[in-house]
């Protein structure tokens, strides 16, 4: 618990292969999204629009690891 209280990102004993990396895309995605200067160096990356990329990068967050697996109980 100290662990994770200190370390918000590191997650718990129970979280599945599948939460943890949803939860890093996620992490990921809206770092990228977040700053005006950096979609715009992506735009500019890409050779797309600005709204264009905040679009895809938004989307991206909805299911970046895709559907989730079926659950075993």
């Amino acid at each position: 618990e100290s662990l994770h209280a200190r370390y918000t990102g590191t997650g718990y004993a129970d979280l599945t292969k599948w939460e943890w990396a949803t939860r890093q895309h996620r992490d990921t995605l809206s770092s990228m999204l977040g700053p005006p200067t950096l979609t715009i160096y992506l735009a500019g990356a890409d050779d797309e629009s600005i709204e264009k990329i905040g679009l895809k990068t938004a989307e991206k967050m909805l299911q970046p690891c895709g559907i989730p697996p079926q659950r075993q109980d």
